[in-house]
């Protein structure tokens, strides 16, 4: 079984440390949320782990396979079985999603096979539909262009549809739950959770408790200052939900350095 394994990692942008000592493990078959305040390197991590170029690691591994990613390319990272579900999608005029996901999906075939030719049209369909059947969507979406005049709703299942049809090992959901009402977010989260399965880990990154209410948490960590600072199990979200962040500040500023 995989996993993706932090370790000590210190990342910063325009010269500003943003993580500073981030440690955090993410199996296989496991979802795990990452809570905190505005600010305090979520997104941050993320990016980095997928390779961002204006995100400067400066100490710190992030093994997965044998391999620490940090050595590897953007896209050798993808196929390799890491995933980023993106807080904010970029539209591709032009580009149907179909196209898109056809076009991802042979990288990552040649990627693993360099004589593979692509996966054949008919074969392609097939996958898309029994995708797309799965997450309830509408099989006309595929036709059409890539976030282009998408609700912030269908954006999000646009990035899920991506996961269903690359099938990573491990995901980050980074804030996927941003700028969703309630029935979105539902008809998200549900997308999610049906493709919840022993070989799939999840990191869900989120400011709020909401999410969590749809997709249940295995582990919940939360990080402050670029530090996860603690670890517990769904419970720690509820707690967080009650009573904010202000017990966690205390109890980091009377513990001894």
């Amino acid at each position: 079984m995989s996993e993706l394994s932090i370790r000590n990692l210190h990342v910063g942008i325009d010269g500003k440390e943003i993580l500073k000592g981030v440690n955090l493990t993410v199996r296989q078959g496991e979802v795990h949320a990452l809570m905190g305040p505005n600010g305090t390197g979520k997104s941050t991590l993320a990016y980095a782990l997928m390779g961002h170029p204006n995100y400067q690691v400066t100490d710190g591994e992030a093994w997965f396979k044998g391999q620490n990613i940090l050595d590897l390319a953007p896209d050798q990272r993808s196929h390799l079985g890491v995933f980023l579900a993106f807080q904010y999608p970029v539209a591709i005029p032009g580009v149907s999603v179909a196209n898109f996901l056809r076009t991802a999906l042979n990288a990552q075939r040649k990627a693993h096979d360099p004589a593979d030719k692509g996966i054949p049209i008919p074969e392609f369909r097939k996958l898309i539909k029994e995708r797309m059947e799965l997450l309830r969507m509408d099989l006309n979406f595929a036709g059409r262009y890539l976030n282009d005049g998408f609700s912030g709703g269908e954006k999000k299942r646009a990035e899920i549809l991506q996961m269903a049809t690359l099938r990573p090992e491990i995901a980050i959901l980074d804030e996927t739950d941003s700028g969703l009402d309630i029935d979105a977010l539902r008809i998200v989260s549900e997308g999610v959770n049906a493709l919840r399965n022993p070989d799939l880990g999840v990191l869900v990154i989120t400011h709020y408790q909401r999410i969590l209410n749809y997709i249940k948490p295995d582990v919940v960590h939360i990080m402050m200052d670029g530090r996860v600072v603690e670890s517990g199990g769904p419970e720690l979200a509820l707690h967080l939900e009650e009573h904010g962040y202000d017990w966690l500040r205390e109890k980091i500023e009377t513990e001894p350095a």
